[in-house]
C-alpha cells in the first residue's frame, strides 16, 4: 500500500517547480522506464500493477493498485509502471564536437524528438535557453523514448554562452545558405529557434553563419516544424562528417 503523502509528492511532480525542489522527476511506461533503470540514472522509488515486470524490468518493484496508480500518474490512462528518479547533475559541454543549443523551444514533444535526435545522431551536449521547457516535462520524457539519460542536457542564459564560446555558430534561418552547399567543420554549434518566433535577434547576434533548408515544393508550406528541422540539419552534419 502507498501512503497518501507519497501518492502526494509524486503527483507533484508533474509540476516543474516540485521537480526543480525536490530534484526528483517522474518516468512512466516499460520501454522509458527500463532504459532508465539501466542508464546511470539514480533511481528513487519505482511502482507497477503487474509482478510479472520486476523480472523485464530487472529491479525490486512495488506491487500497486491499478487506482494508486492513476493517483500518481499524468497520464489519462497510467502504463502499468511508474518510476521516480533523481535529476543528475550536468556534465561540462565539450567543444570539440558539435553542440545543439536551443533558443526557447516550448513544445515539449519538439524538445523531446530533438533530444532523440542527438542520441541517434551521438551529438552528446544539448544547450538550452533557461525559457526552453524543461526536459523532466512528462511529455518531453515520454518523446525521448529514454534518449534523455544519453544526452548531456544543461540549462544556460543562452546569450553569455554563446558569447563565451569558441566555436562557429551556424543558425537556423528561413534565410540562409542552404545547408546542402555549406561546408561544415568538424565541430561547431547548431542553433535553432523558437516554434513561431525563430532564433530571437539578441541571441542571432551570435551566429556566426545563418543556413537554411531549400525549400523544393510550392510556398504555401511555410516553415518546417523545429524538431523535423534539426534531423535534416543534423543529417548533413553527420553527412559532412563521413565526407
Amino acid at each position: 500500500m502507498v501512503v497518501k503523502s507519497q501518492i502526494k509528492l509524486i503527483k507533484s511532480l508533474q509540476q516543474k517547480k516540485y521537480r526543480i525542489r525536490h530534484g526528483l522527476f517522474v518516468a512512466e511506461g516499460i520501454k522509458t522506464v527500463k532504459e532508465l533503470v539501466e542508464s546511470d540514472f539514480d533511481l528513487y522509488c519505482i511502482y507497477a500493477t503487474d509482478s510479472q515486470l520486476e523480472i523485464e524490468i530487472g529491479v525490486e518493484i512495488q506491487l500497486i493498485a491499478e487506482a494508486d496508480l492513476k493517483k500518481m500518474s499524468g497520464l489519462s490512462t497510467p502504463n502499468k509502471v511508474l518510476a521516480v528518479f533523481r535529476i543528475p547533475m550536468p556534465k561540462k559541454v565539450d567543444f570539440s564536437q558539435w553542440i545543439v543549443a536551443l533558443d526557447d523551444i516550448r513544445d515539449p514533444g519538439n524538445l523531446g524528438t530533438i533530444i532523440r535526435l542527438c542520441d541517434w545522431f551521438d551529438v552528446p551536449h544539448l544547450v538550452c535557453s533557461n525559457t526552453t521547457v524543461d526536459c523532466y516535462n512528462p511529455k518531453t520524457l515520454q518523446a525521448t523514448m529514454g534518449s534523455v539519460s544519453r544526452v548531456n542536457i544543461v540549462y544556460v542564459d543562452l546569450e553569455q554562452f554563446l558569447q563565451q564560446a569558441n566555436t562557429p555558430i551556424y543558425g537556423g534561418f528561413m534565410a540562409g545558405e542552404s545547408v546542402y552547399e555549406v561546408k561544415l567543420p568538424l565541430a561547431g554549434i547548431l542553433l535553432l529557434g523558437n516554434e513561431a518566433n525563430g532564433i530571437s535577434n539578441a541571441i542571432a547576434n551570435w551566429v556566426s553563419h545563418k543556413v537554411s533548408i531549400p525549400q523544393f515544393g510550392q510556398s504555401t508550406t511555410e516553415s518546417l516544424n523545429v524538431a523535423t528541422a534539426s534531423a535534416i540539419l543534423l543529417n548533413e552534419i553527420k553527412r559532412g562528417e563521413k565526407g
